[in-house]
């Protein structure tokens, strides 16, 4: 997949050789002030991990994958200026949350837009590329989930068009630990 869209970016599949740029964005991310309510690791953890965990991550997401694609926008110079992933997950499974799946569906995670690119309309047109990968490949809702703390994030999600399904998600670590489940029907 590879749209151009307004601004001086491209959104397109990351492919599989480019694992150190899905590594390097992936550490950064880990970086950003809100990462505690953004991503369920660290950045020690993630730093930790041995090349052959990065190679295994690009191939599985990359360019002509069924069960996932993570997404990028290349701006000049090749900088990746921010990403996101859509994992698919199958009808009649279990979710990583330990949740039935009662419908294909999409799971978006791993959403960044590097700060100064954000409030450009890029992570709104990293969403709209990820929707097109999720429809396309016959999902029929796509989802999220989100930190109630998070602001920033919760409002680029509406503005993508997801709406809160009134599922919480429990996250280890403590009474009170838990995220909101965001959906956007097909």
């Amino acid at each position: 997949m590879s749209a151009s869209v307004p601004g001086d970016y491209v959104i397109r599949s990351i492919r599989a050789d480019e694992w150190p740029a899905v590594k390097e964005l992936r550490l950064r991310a880990l970086r950003d002030p809100l990462a505690d309510l953004a991503y369920l690791e660290t950045y020690d953890d993630a730093a930790a991990r041995p090349d052959s965990f990065w190679r295994e991550r690009a191939a599985m997401g990359g360019e002509g994958a069924s069960g996932a694609q993570q997404l990028v926008a290349v701006g000049p110079g090749g900088l990746w200026l921010g990403t996101l992933t859509v994992i698919v997950e199958e009808a009649g499974t279990t979710d990583w949350a330990g949740f039935p799946v009662e419908r294909r569906q999409g799971h978006v995670v791993g959403v960044f837009v590097r700060p100064e690119w954000r409030g450009s309309g890029l992570t709104k047109a990293l969403f709209d590329a990820g929707l097109e990968w999720a429809w396309a490949s016959g999902l029929e809702r796509v989802r999220l989930i989100v930190h109630p703390d998070n602001g920033r994030a919760r409002g680029a999600y509406g503005k993508a068009g997801f709406v809160p399904s009134g599922r919480t998600v429990p996250l280890a670590g403590g009474p009170g630990d838990h995220e909101l489940e965001y959906v956007l029907e097909r």
